[in-house]
């Protein structure tokens, strides 16, 4: 697991867009959102994706580049990507991390550590992570949500707003602070 501050490990991965070489790499100068969702075709993480494409105008003005995972094959992700465009109005664009050994998400701490939901092998879905990675490639925020609880994009996007202020000005934003209010 890696801890606030702390570099994440650079990996190589396939996605619905195709092959990521090296992550960092990836993210260049820029920052980046990984998130995890248990499982393709569910109810909630149809919703989360779709609203998470539907914000991309959002993240791509801040800079930050969007990946998603999953423990569902490359295949899986790319017959559900039209549910979720159906479904959210959307055109999903951003890659679709597949980890069906559960290799990045263990390293990456995502697996409950029990009672969490499992697929029809009997392995450990993921929780609902969410790790904001800064230009540096350290990890500047992790949120863990249990897979019964949907996030709400809007306030990482707030997050985000802050985290990159702060990350340039010794500032600290106080609680339900928004882009252009007064931090301290």
């Amino acid at each position: 697991m890696v801890l606030l501050g702390e570099t994440l490990p650079d990996f190589s991965c396939e996605t619905s867009t195709g092959p990521i070489p090296s992550f960092h790499k990836w993210i260049g100068d820029s920052w980046a959102m990984l998130c995890s969702h248990p499982a393709d075709f569910t109810p909630v993480c149809t919703t989360e994706l779709g609203r998470l494409s539907q914000l991309m105008p959002e993240f791509e003005k801040r800079d930050v580049k969007v990946l998603a995972v999953s423990c569902n094959d490359v295949a899986s992700h790319r017959e559900w990507i039209p549910d979720i465009n159906s479904y959210a109005s959307t055109d999903v664009g951003y890659p679709i991390i597949a980890d069906p050994t559960r290799t990045l998400a263990k390293a990456l701490g995502m697996i409950p550590a029990s009672g969490g939901p499992v697929d029809t092998k009997g392995m450990a879905m993921t929780v609902r992570a969410v790790f904001i990675i800064g230009p540096d490639k350290k990890l500047k925020l992790s949120l863990l949500y249990p897979a019964s609880t949907g996030r709400n994009f809007t306030e990482i996007i707030r997050v985000i707003d802050s985290l990159q202020v702060t990350a340039t000005q010794s500032l600290a934003t106080p609680s339900d602070w928004m882009q252009g209010e007064y931090a301290s």
